[in-house]
């Protein structure tokens, strides 16, 4: 009768949802109920005789021994948290209630499986920090970091990267790469046959896993880089359409992925996705304040604010520095035969030429109109300004080829040098202006330099 009724209460346990454990005081499992399997992954009799701290997560070893020792010596806990590693190798969170009974030597519990809730708790808190982010982060690579660290806490994010698709260029570019193995790639095209270059293309998630037969385009080409085991991406689809991608990939069988990964980084795509184009746009706006919105160059705004520093620091250094302004020479007559559309993009390609000419120091703004500036920093003499005027002036004398046209435009030059003709950077302007003008009615096409101009 007595074997009959343990029979039936073995039974019962064995239907409960919930696994009951019973561990001896040395922490091996004597006794496990069916649902172990389900939750653990291990049969009942593969879990018999093991120690239970094998199957916790590495990173919840301490506390949880901490929480056993705590139980033994008679302090029940009926509401432990931690987190175990199945035989797959998933992760489950589970909640523990658990006492010691000192007679028979035997810490009794029962664990409920929470992974569920506590994944939709972090993927609520998720959503929350990311959308924090795109509020607080100061720049785009600061908010990777940010998705990064916060996605980290979903899912195994070790090797982490963002790529983001310029559609103009048809670029794809890796502003955030994170990987123990390769180096952050170069710029490439949409159609270079990339993983992530395939994700952006098709609009959807992509697992590739050594047991999934995921079938792949055939834009697709060879790996680069080295070939992980896992590599999991999706697309960030905002509202004007797809941004880019994101990608995990893991290279050895500690970290593995599954569809409930893909669902899952699909699910926070869309608000990280929604993080970067508020990012790109708060960019955009703050580069458009400084800059001209045609050839990019800084706008007379942002000139000014260097023109001071650099004046500063040559007044600091005691150290030359040179104002070249630029006035185009029959550009009216290409905006009036060949479209206001050549002429801009004529405007575009000078600013190219005269960046070409200067160092990367140096700046180049755009004051308006088919007239640019140049300022030249840590010149040592007065001639080193003129050679660049000239290097400037020969550069822009070569045919330009825009949209099957060939206009033929020069410059007419005007060079101010600090501190020789003034030490104040609005006079330094006035200086070059003039100069420039001198340079227009001398028929164009060539460098004057404030002295020789008569001064302004």
């Amino acid at each position: 009768m007595e074997k009959s009724i343990r029979s039936r209460l073995d039974h019962v346990l064995d239907l409960l949802v919930d696994a009951v454990c019973v561990v001896d005081a040395e922490g091996r499992f004597v006794f496990v109920s069916a649902a172990c399997e389900r939750i653990f992954g291990y049969t009942p009799d593969e879990l018999q005789g093991r120690p239970m701290i094998e199957l916790v997560h590495p990173d919840d070893r301490a506390r949880t021994l901490q929480a056993a020792a705590a139980i033994m010596a008679g302090t029940p806990n009926p509401h432990f948290e931690n987190r175990y590693v199945r035989k797959d190798g998933q992760t489950v969170h589970i909640m523990w209630s658990a006492r010691w009974s000192e007679a028979d030597r035997l810490r009794i519990a029962v664990a409920r499986d929470i992974t569920e809730r506590k994944r939709a708790e972090s993927v609520q808190a998720a959503l929350l920090a990311i959308s924090e982010a795109a509020h607080t982060a100061a720049d785009l690579l600061a908010l990777f970091g940010r998705i990064h660290a916060i996605i980290g806490g979903l899912l195994p994010a070790r090797n982490f990267f963002v790529a983001l698709y310029d559609a103009d260029t048809d670029m794809l570019s890796f502003p955030y790469f994170v990987d123990e193995h390769d180096e952050t790639p170069a710029p490439r095209r949409l159609d270079s046959g990339t993983l992530s270059a395939e994700v952006i293309r098709s609009g959807e998630a992509l697992l590739l896993t050594p047991g999934t037969d995921a079938t792949l385009s055939g834009r697709v080409g060879p790996i680069v880089g080295r070939e992980s085991l896992d590599w999991l991406g999706v697309p960030l689809i905002a509202q004007k359409g797809i941004l880019g991608a994101l990608a995990v990939q893991s290279y050895s069988g500690d970290t593995r992925y599954t569809d409930k990964d893909k669902q899952l980084l699909q699910f926070v795509s869309t608000q990280v996705a929604a993080a970067i184009e508020r990012k790109q746009t708060e960019t955009w706006l703050r580069h458009i304040a400084q800059h001209d919105v045609l050839t990019h160059l800084p706008n007379r705004k942002l000139f000014d604010d260097r023109l001071q520093i650099a004046l500063a620091r040559a007044r600091r250094d005691h150290d030359r520095l040179a104002l070249l302004y630029i006035d185009l020479d029959h550009f009216k007559q290409v905006n009036d035969t060949l479209g206001h559309g050549v002429g801009d993009r004529l405007l575009h390609e000078v600013a190219r030429r005269i960046i070409g000419c200067v160092r990367e120091s140096d700046t180049v703004g755009r004051m308006g109109g088919d007239e640019f500036i140049v300022l030249l920093g840590a010149i040592k003499l007065v001639q080193h300004a003129a050679r660049v005027g000239e290097k400037i002036r020969a550069a822009l004398q070569q045919p330009f080829v825009l949209d099957g046209h060939s206009p033929c435009i020069t410059g007419s030059i005007g060079i101010a040098v600090h501190p020789e003709h003034g030490d104040e950077g609005q006079h330094l302007i006035r200086e070059a202006d003039h100069a420039m003008y001198v340079a227009k009615k001398q028929g164009g096409n060539r460098c004057v330099i404030a002295d020789a101009a008569g001064g302004g």
